[in-house]
């Protein structure tokens, strides 16, 4: 059920990007709505086959292996232990060099999945703490949640880079602004990001906590882990080309302000998916 939903919400997504582009081009008559065909086209191949390496590329990842040694071995034994107890392919394991603590999964499906953990992640979280998160990033990948999170996020950078590219063309008082141009692409972007909500429903985060919780074991770990980071995410910004691919992280990530982005934020507040997971612990104390 849940990969049927997913890949329901990820037709609806490619679809709903080329209705969007077939809407603009309409306004320059029959050549613009060829030209926004075949730019829909290519964005969807692209979005389908390469989100995840796009995502991965703009983080600046670098792989580990069973052959890393210090953290990055510990990092991947870790898991391969935990995708073992979720009944998963092995993913690619990966470390960015980012100071801000943050995670996320990525890939098409569990067969081609990846995970990835910044460097200031693994310096502030225990061993359990780690366990907890790496074990939602799996949840997220045992949910087929990966595919969706990362198309999304291609199609909402895609989205704001129109919406600014718009604003620029259509702003102000300068000589050859259209400020038709810079209403629709601002319209497009507005409702792209409605789209885009409505198919990255909050509550996969949720499902993610509590599954993760499942597959660690426990949800403590993961219960310390989100206090940390939401503390520490609000204190160092994401070095991130691409805000728009914040969907994909375990916490929302601090990006300098608010711009066309916070259009598309998807996090639940971290204080209420804290609420839940010490549900757990209610429920397993009875």
């Amino acid at each position: 059920m849940a990969r049927l939903m997913n890949n329901v919400k990820t037709a609806f997504l490619l679809g709903g990007l080329m209705g969007l582009l077939l809407f603009a081009g309409s306004f320059y008559g029959q050549q613009g709505m060829l030209i926004a065909l075949v730019i829909g086209g290519v964005m969807n191949v692209g979005a389908w086959f390469f989100s995840d390496k796009i995502a991965l590329a703009a983080m600046k990842a670098q792989e580990v292996d069973a052959n890393a040694g210090g953290v990055g071995g510990q990092l991947y034994r870790l898991v391969d232990e935990l995708r073992q107890r979720a009944g998963l392919p092995m993913p690619k394991v990966y470390i960015c060099p980012q100071e801000a603590p943050n995670a996320f999964a990525t890939g098409r499906s569990p067969s081609k999945a990846a995970v990835a953990v910044t460097e200031g992640a693994l310096r502030l979280l225990s061993l359990d703490e780690l366990r907890g998160v790496m074990a939602h990033e799996l949840a997220h990948v045992k949910n087929r949640d990966t595919l969706t999170s990362c198309i999304a996020a291609t199609i909402a950078g895609v989205l704001a880079y129109l919406a600014q590219w718009g604003f620029l063309l259509g702003g102000g008082n300068r000589e050859g602004s259209n400020p038709i141009v810079g209403l629709l692409t601002m319209v497009l972007a507005a409702v792209g990001a409605a789209v885009i909500k409505a198919t990255i429903s909050r509550s996969r985060e949720y499902v993610a906590d509590h599954d993760g919780a499942v597959i660690a074991g426990s949800p403590n770990g993961l219960i310390s882990a989100l206090q940390k980071l939401e503390v520490m995410a609000g204190r160092i910004p994401m070095d991130n080309p691409n805000p728009a691919q914040n969907n994909l992280f375990i916490v929302e990530p601090l990006t300098g302000g608010r711009t066309l982005m916070s259009l598309f934020a998807t996090h639940p507040p971290t204080e209420n998916r804290i609420i839940e997971l010490r549900k757990l612990n209610d429920v397993a104390g009875r």
